[in-house]
């Protein structure tokens, strides 16, 4: 039974450990939770001290106030003959200053203890904070470094070269070889379709109309059109070269 206790401990601790190692997210968060739950209940130690040290400045400031009444009531006493009375509150005013001393005593005790404290539960949370932001950043960097290892893997398992795509290359060589064929022969195909004789006579009936025009324009405007080929004497007066 022994043997078999420590081999299901062993397989459970196994099961544990593979859970940490998977999830240190979830290991972090347990920290978090587990530092925030002390840190709780260290604030509520500090605020009970810092609760004495408030409950004894009261006590402290109204036995003060208790001794200055004590010594009003003493010196008018005395000065009225009083000195039976005069003595019992001297002896109590001797009492009361005793226990102020005492008070004053805890109080800077409590208020030492309470800076400590508190001294030290600011560098425990710097501290925690710092470890956990170098965690981050330790853990940022295993997750990068395992998307790069993930990546290599992945990348040796497909590795080939270009030759390797042999066949599919070849098809979208012939493929693309293809449509260039085609495209040249349709352009082709278009291009001798076109009656260049029909184009040329269109041409000449353009400049035709374009001559009638251009005549027609000069009639009306009392200037005779030259058929020689030669600019006319109007025409001749018209460029710049004639201006003066």
């Amino acid at each position: 039974m022994g043997r078999l206790s420590r081999l299901i401990r062993g397989f459970f601790g196994l099961f544990i450990s593979g859970l940490e190692e998977r999830n240190p997210e979830a290991l972090m968060e347990a920290a978090r939770q587990e530092f925030r739950t002390k840190m709780a209940q260290y604030n509520l130690a500090l605020a009970q001290m810092a609760g004495v040290a408030e409950r004894l400045k009261n006590q402290i400031k109204g036995k003060t106030a208790r001794a200055q009444e004590l010594e009003r009531r003493i010196l008018a006493n005395h000065s009225a003959g009083n000195m039976e009375l005069a003595g019992a509150l001297a002896r109590e005013l001797q009492d009361l200053k005793a226990d102020l001393t005492t008070d004053t005593g805890e109080l800077q005790e409590t208020e030492n203890a309470y800076q400590n404290n508190l001294r030290q539960a600011k560098l425990v949370q710097k501290e925690f904070e710092e470890k956990v932001n170098k965690l981050q950043k330790q853990l940022s960097q295993v997750k990068i470094k395992e998307a790069q290892a993930e990546a290599a893997a992945a990348l040796s398992s497909v590795a080939f070269k270009v030759g390797d795509l042999g066949d599919s290359m070849k098809t979208v060589e012939e493929v693309l070889n293809k449509r260039y064929e085609r495209s040249a022969g349709k352009a082709r195909v278009a291009a001798d379709m076109v009656d260049m004789t029909q184009i040329q006579e269109k041409e000449n009936e353009r400049k035709a109309l374009e001559q009638a025009a251009l005549a027609e324009f000069l009639a009306s405007q009392g200037i005779q059109s030259a058929t020689t080929g030669e600019p006319s004497s109007a025409a001749k007066e018209i460029g710049p070269t004639q201006k003066h």
